[in-house]
């Protein structure tokens, strides 16, 4: 069966949102081996609607500027929303109606992993289903100081453990954590 790999970037404060703030002062060559790596290692990804409208208007304009965004092009793209109908982003398919059935049977399919970019309901849906294989934090060594409480980490949910699966620490002092749900 194919893992859903969860891949957040995220602050010491917690913040996940403002990256344009933070992100790119610690994003080396390293991490971007990294990122290569996780994404060479996938072949399809799942997000919300908000993170396919950023995606949507971001990844096709670089197209054939590099291998990393002709990989985010041509990948398989699956979408969870209730209101989005006619998605325009090549290869993608929208999610709607029992989204953890249909995320169940895309699991079942051969193949590589499949990526979530951001932590948010989605994510959250994944966790409390026991569709979600891994939660690897890309947490970066500052203080955001300025995100509010939706562009956090910390959600009102049910409590959630996990298991430290790996650590990948790069010389920016970004530090990669893989952790691993713990099912009951």
């Amino acid at each position: 069966m194919r893992k859903i790999i969860n891949a957040t970037y995220m602050t010491l404060d917690g913040d996940i949102s403002n990256m344009g703030d933070w992100h790119f002062d610690y994003f080396g060559d390293e991490a971007m081996k990294a990122a290569t790596d996780q994404l060479a290692g996938s072949d399809a990804l799942i997000m919300g609607r908000k993170t396919y409208e950023g995606f949507a208007a971001a990844w096709p304009e670089r197209a054939g500027t590099d291998d990393f965004a002709d990989q985010m092009n041509a990948i398989k793209k699956y979408v969870v929303s209730s209101t989005l109908t006619d998605p325009s982003w090549t290869n993608t398919t929208v999610i709607s109606g029992d989204v953890v059935a249909q995320v169940k049977e895309i699991k079942e399919e051969p193949g590589l992993n499949i990526l979530q970019y951001g932590y948010g309901s989605v994510s959250q849906l994944l966790l409390d289903n026991g569709l979600l294989d891994e939660l690897r934090i890309w947490l970066h060594p500052v203080l955001s100081g300025k995100a509010k409480p939706t562009e956090l980490l910390y959600r009102d949910a049910k409590q959630s453990r996990f298991e430290l699966i790996d650590t990948d620490a790069h010389s920016t002092g970004m530090i990669i954590l893989s952790y691993a749900p713990v099912r009951n």
